[in-house]
């Protein structure tokens, strides 16, 4: 994909998820239709799953998930741009628990209990947005992003869009510190672009969706981010941002969060259509005068069409394993996969692929999990290219 960004003039490709900037080799796929004034693209991909969790708090489960996403561009004389996008997702099709995933927490699935060991599935709407940018110069801009849902201003791009792991079915444990506000109901972004640099703050609803996952949410803008982001070369996207959340979680309702982060997204092409992809991200956060900290290490790499190897590593400080507030421990975990595509046409592909979880536990944890358990998944996938 070539051309300008939709938030100001610089090159396209460095477009991530909501306003978040990724590598400018980053490769786009979809589905691309011009006419005189518009131009749109689709794009999407559908994952059949089967997960197996082990330990007594493991489960088994299989599951679809995915996403749908279109976009729809208009680029004026001066090089203003106007930009509608919107995104579906078929994860409330397996339920209100969501699927099993070691480690994981931070949600409930019925208002009442905390949802533990599991990941929860995300909204039928993940973004319905509009975003106008007006160029300055021919190096900055000044822009505007509303979402109902939409994205903040935080973080590093979410986990689905992130190259470095986005042929991973498994969410990382690393969620809750890092984009977990990928679909809030209700933000409204403005920032300036200059160059390689990126400003921009948002106001937002600090609650995470209810149960629910089919409503569309009234929004709040009664929590708030900002985020500097820095591309210095091609090849590399820095940001650091800090958020403000009143009242994210409904079992929690008197408690506040600040959030901190910070992430490189380092990428580079292999001969005609591969890549390798990295990224390092931090977070952390503060829950009524305690800090917990998170860390993830995501890798992929495509040495050739067919083939795609990926990787992640994570460790989090946590007080929700055993009970809401209860005592922090630090958990990590590991996993390794890979994914072979077939062409089915020209812009769909079929993929095969599985991946095993290595869970670390310490050892106040490992009577309840018996020991450090493993998981594993295998899934097929649909995919527009």
């Amino acid at each position: 994909m070539t051309g300008l960004g939709t938030l100001g003039p610089y090159p396209q490709n460095r477009d991530a998820s909501g306003t978040s900037w990724q590598p400018e080799v980053t490769p786009h796929v979809g589905l691309h239709i011009m006419t005189e004034d518009w131009m749109f693209m689709v794009h999407g991909e559908l994952n059949g799953v089967y997960d197996t969790q082990q330990g007594p708090r493991g489960d088994d489960k299989g599951f679809v998930a995915g996403m749908l996403m279109g976009m729809a561009r208009r680029d004026f004389d001066g090089g203003d741009v106007l930009n509608f996008r919107a995104m579906l997702s078929p994860d409330p099709l397996m339920g209100k628990t969501g699927y099993p995933l070691l480690l994981a927490g931070g949600e409930t699935a019925n208002g009442v209990t905390p949802l533990i060991d599991r990941q929860h599935p995300h909204e039928l709407f993940m973004e319905l947005s509009g975003s106008y940018s007006h160029a300055l110069t021919d190096t900055s801009s000044v822009f505007i992003y509303a979402g109902l849902p939409g994205e903040p201003a935080f973080g590093p791009p979410a986990f689905m869009h992130r190259l470095s792991i986005m042929d991973s079915p498994e969410a990382p444990i690393s969620h809750h510190w890092l984009d977990s506000t990928h679909i809030t109901f209700g933000v409204v972004t403005g920032g300036v672009t200059y160059g390689d640099f990126k400003l921009e703050a948002s106001g937002f609803r600090g609650r995470e969706p209810d149960e629910d996952r089919y409503d569309i949410e009234a929004p709040k803008f009664d929590s708030s981010s900002v985020r500097l982001s820095w591309n210095p070369t091609a090849h590399l996207a820095l940001q650091v941002s800090w958020a403000h959340l009143v009242s994210p979680e409904q079992l929690e309702p008197a408690d506040n969060q600040h959030r901190l982060s910070a992430s490189a997204i380092y990428t580079v092409p292999i001969g005609e259509d591969g890549w390798w992809s990295t990224t390092l991200a931090w977070g952390r956060k503060r829950v009524d005068g305690e800090n917990f900290n998170a860390v993830a290490l995501e890798s992929a790499i495509k040495p050739r069409a067919p083939w795609t190897i990926f990787a992640r590593a994570e460790m989090v400080e946590t007080n929700e394993l055993l009970a809401a507030h209860g005592p922090t421990h630090t958990v990590g975990k590991a996993s390794i996969g890979a994914i072979h595509d077939w062409r089915l046409s020209k812009r769909v592909v079929l993929g095969l692929g599985g991946l095993y979880a290595f869970n670390f536990v310490p050892s106040a944890l490992s009577p309840s999990y018996a020991g450090n358990p493993g998981g594993a998944m295998v899934f097929v996938r649909l995919k527009l290219i």
